[in-house]
């Protein structure tokens, strides 16, 4: 499966993006979909997860009450609506993906098969 990840931007702080992730080439409501990010100096980091078919969500302690994530399998796009955005979400911003027969979330890196390109968010202050 073959990922697009859109929707980055600058943003103030206190503000809002919405990310999304086109997937093609698979059958989408078989892949857990997880989001990344990776600032500079820092290891790629979880941020929030979905299950296949949406039923389970699973957030970073850190984006909590402020993330939100979503999916449409008829489309084969996953968003992730970013709200109160803070300095500190500064990042590339990667959605992956691996074919899953769970509701299980992995929140390792080593655990998802397909990732797209990133897409830069910047928060400022």
């Amino acid at each position: 499966v073959q990922l697009q990840a859109s929707g980055g931007g600058l943003v103030q702080a206190g503000g809002s993006l919405r990310l999304s992730c086109a997937a093609s080439g698979g059958t989408f409501s078989t892949y857990t979909v997880g989001w990344f990010r990776q600032a500079p100096g820092k290891e790629r980091e979880f941020v929030v997860g979905i299950s296949r078919s949406g039923s389970a969500e699973s957030y970073a302690d850190s984006v909590k009450g402020r993330f939100t994530i979503s999916r449409d399998n008829a489309k084969n796009t996953v968003y992730l609506q970013m709200n109160s955005l803070k300095p500190e979400d500064t990042a590339v911003y990667y959605c992956a993906a691996r074919y899953s027969r769970t509701y299980s979330i992995p929140v390792i890196t080593s655990d998802y098969n397909y990732w797209g390109r990133g897409t830069q968010v910047t928060v400022s202050s």
